[in-house]
């Protein structure tokens, strides 16, 4: 029994670790990062709750403009002396028990539209709610976005840096048995040594970069620091071809063109004028914060409203029953009435229609008018400035998109170049053609546009998923 025991919490064991195991090799996409992101992030869920207080305000507000208040109330006292009877209307000095019993009501029937309005700022204010609940998102998306690309071009620098290191030291270990042949000279091999050392060095200064921009990434997302996090390249269209995800040198007949671009996400439809007007219109009319600052604005006319219907009367409704019951505990030969009669007898309704007129109140509501109004003068001139910012945001985008477009192809071509000159210049080095020195910067030329492509390449992705993020298709659904 105790062996059975023993080989079912092994085989529990090693099925925990296949489960660990299996999750540390998850590969996670952009979009699958973004969901995470949003699911986890704490931004949202203050933003939820946000909107969850706007629906608390929002059924205030209706509660407020359509039902009445109503209270109730009850009271009980002993009288030890002198006091009037509630029969007889005299004084009298025995001890006395009260007990009493109302009920009362009020509606306002006007109080300067203050209800109604309320009722629409509300609504606005949910709104509101939504639509920054929505912009968090966005960011978020973005902010991840960015924190994602940084890890990959990281990632395939620290791979191209590799593979340069690896090239560099069998260029040492060729430049050390051509000396001892008496084919190189001494100082082609220190050339080359201090070759090694700086891409070592860069090396080094890439790994550490990219230990930062995966912190980054997993602060953004929310993911816990100490957790591994593994991305793919392929969901931002990191690939020169179907086979391949490195940015090292290209295999023979594999080299980068402008073909290659076609794996990139590209937008929607050309950058006419008559594209870009209508780009920026729906921008205008459905960006967030436009439509925040409108729902600002919204509500600021609604308050300023408020404010100027208060100079007029309030006229409200009330209503109410109360009821009293009385005995004398200590009187002699007294015989109190039943409860039940007293609380009839006792009883009485009133109605009440009341009509509040300001005459002074040290012009506080003048002072509320105007600051109301200060109010929607700010709000207005926000809005205008909201969709001046947005426009300009709108075009600045799709320029950058058709410079990062040209830069790319550039980019590339001159990737593919510095690719074929390094591999020449390598194979000239090897047969002592060149002097360590011009391989050197061969190498130098080489890494540093394959950088600038893959740099390109990813600036490329987030202009082209901003632009289309302004054209209607948010960043998780592209």
């Amino acid at each position: 029994m105790k062996a059975k025991h023993t080989f079912f919490i092994l085989m529990m064991s090693f099925g925990a670790l296949n489960m660990v195991k299996a999750q540390d090799t998850t590969t996670m996409t952009l979009k699958e990062c973004m969901r995470y992101a949003v699911e986890h992030s704490t931004k949202m869920r203050i933003a939820q709750a946000d909107n969850r207080d706007a629906q608390i305000d929002r059924r205030d507000a209706i509660l407020a403009a359509f039902t009445p208040t109503v209270e109730g109330s009850t009271y009980a006292y002993s009288n030890f002396g002198r006091s009037i009877d509630p029969e007889t209307n005299t004084y009298i000095m025995t001890t006395s028990f009260h007990n009493g019993y109302s009920l009362s009501a009020g509606i306002n029937l006007f109080n300067g539209f203050q209800a109604v309005n309320n009722l629409k700022i509300t609504k606005t204010a949910q709104m509101m709610g939504l639509t920054k609940e929505q912009q968090t998102e966005d960011q978020i998306c973005l902010a991840t976005m960015e924190a994602y690309c940084n890890v990959l071009y990281y990632t395939e620098m620290q791979k191209a840096l590799q593979a340069q290191v690896a090239s560099a030291e069998k260029s040492v270990q060729l430049a050390t048995r051509q000396e001892e042949l008496g084919l190189k000279s001494h100082a082609d091999v220190v050339q080359m040594q201090s070759d090694l050392a700086e891409r070592q060095y860069l090396l080094t200064q890439c790994r550490n970069s990219l230990n930062e921009a995966m912190i980054t990434l997993k602060d953004v997302m929310f993911w816990p620091i100490e957790e591994p996090l593994k991305i793919d390249g392929l969901s931002v269209g990191l690939s020169y071809d179907g086979s391949r995800t490195s940015v090292g040198p290209s295999p023979r007949g594999s080299r980068i063109t402008n073909d290659s671009l076609v794996r990139l996400p590209q937008c929607d439809s050309p950058t006419t004028d008559e594209t870009v007007s209508e780009m920026v219109d729906f921008a205008k009319n459905n960006m967030p914060a436009v439509l925040l600052a409108e729902g600002t604005m919204t509500n600021a006319r609604l308050a300023l409203k408020t404010a100027r219907w208060q100079l007029l009367p309030r006229l409200s409704l009330y209503g109410g029953w109360s009821t009293t019951y009385f005995t004398y505990p200590g009187m002699e030969g007294y015989v109190p009435t039943p409860f039940m009669e007293q609380l009839k007898n006792n009883s009485g309704e009133y109605v009440q229609l009341s009509l509040s007129i300001p005459i002074f109140d040290r012009l506080s509501k003048h002072s509320n008018i105007a600051k109301r109004k200060n109010a929607y003068d700010r709000a207005c001139a926000d809005y205008e400035q909201t969709l001046q910012t947005v426009e300009a945001e709108v075009r600045r985008a799709i320029a950058d998109r058709d410079g990062s477009a040209d830069a790319l192809r550039q980019a590339a071509v001159r990737a593919e170049l510095q690719e074929e000159a390094y591999t020449l210049n390598g194979k000239r080095f090897e047969q002592g053609l060149i002097s360590s020195i011009e391989y050197q910067t061969a190498s130098g030329n080489y890494l540093n546009a394959l950088a600038e492509h893959l740099n390109a390449r990813l600036q490329y992705f987030i202009k082209c998923s901003v632009v289309n993020y302004y054209s209607g298709t948010p960043y998780i659904e592209q």
